[in-house]
């Protein structure tokens, strides 16, 4: 009894500790993003001096100086122009990563019922060899793919990056996705046949609907990946109009005219597409993978 009631004690003070680690700094960004410049530099702190603002927001958005850039007696202090470049980015990593998703959820789920329904000769082989492909390091991969993009002159391309990040992510897909639908009673589909239904029709009509929350799952997975990846981003989107989010945030982390306050109103920026598309569904996408994982 005292060994389970101290195993308890240690698994609620882990997540509670696990949770402060995750939520903690989400916290900081979002205050840190509604504070004003002179805020952030008091110490000892005082954030809440000042009150909240949304200056921050504003100029990024509309170009409206914040009015804390204003020094009393002094010429305005140096800002700079390349947060402004967060909604482009923004929109940018939104179109290659909803490409990816939709490219995984066509091509990995046919793939994946092939390699689970279908025997054919070297089945096992080349299912084995595009799962542990993941295992290869992305830096490995840079350079060949940068020059196989820039050979075909795709540089600052979305149909560059959408292909990388397609190559990265289908691996995953098809491998949970085939796990998934070997776990799908063979009877079910069996059924389907004695009814007329032809292998396109059973997979479309049977197992698509089945396997549907290990599809949610698999394909927002690829889509957050294809969100955030910096690598190939910045081997591949050199240019202003074609950078995608990550890289622009890694790009203004270290430029000296962008405040703490700006950073982190873009970070905030940059979150809220994510949290729309996956906050609703997250249950389902994380019910999706286990289920597929496990089965």
């Amino acid at each position: 009894m005292r060994q389970s009631r101290l195993a308890r004690v240690i698994k609620y003070t882990s997540a509670v500790l696990l949770a402060l680690f995750i939520l903690l700094p989400l916290a900081w960004v979002g205050l840190s993003s509604l504070i004003g410049r002179q805020a952030m530099l008091i110490f000892p702190p005082d954030w809440l001096r000042y009150g909240l603002t949304t200056d921050n927001y504003r100029y990024i958005f509309t170009g409206e100086i914040p009015q804390s850039y204003e020094v009393s007696g002094q010429m305005r202090t140096m800002i700079s122009e390349e947060i402004r470049q967060v909604p482009q980015a923004i929109a940018n990593s939104f179109i290659v990563a909803t490409a990816v998703m939709l490219i995984n959820w066509v091509f990995g789920s046919l793939a994946a019922y092939a390699y689970a329904r279908i025997r054919f000769k070297g089945r096992a082989a080349t299912f084995y060899l595009i799962t542990l492909s993941r295992l290869i390091p992305a830096v490995a991969l840079a350079m060949p793919y940068y020059a196989i993009v820039q050979r075909l002159g795709l540089l600052n391309k979305h149909s560059a990056l959408i292909a990388i990040y397609s190559t990265l992510t289908l691996p995953f897909t098809i491998l949970i996705m085939t796990l998934y639908f070997r776990g799908i009673p063979q009877e079910i589909e069996e059924a389907a046949q004695l009814d007329g239904c032809g292998p396109f029709a059973t997979f479309w009509r049977i197992a698509m609907p089945l396997a549907l929350p290990s599809m949610i799952g698999a394909g927002l997975f690829a889509f957050m990946i294809a969100y955030s990846e910096f690598l190939f981003g910045l081997l591949i989107s050199t240019s202003r109009e074609s950078r995608t989010l990550s890289v622009l945030l890694g790009s203004v982390s270290y430029n000296p005219d962008v405040t703490w306050s700006l950073l982190s109103a873009g970070v905030v920026i940059g979150l809220i597409p994510t949290l729309i598309l996956v906050f609703p569904v997250w249950r389902f996408m994380v019910s999706g993978l286990v289920s597929g994982g496990v089965k």
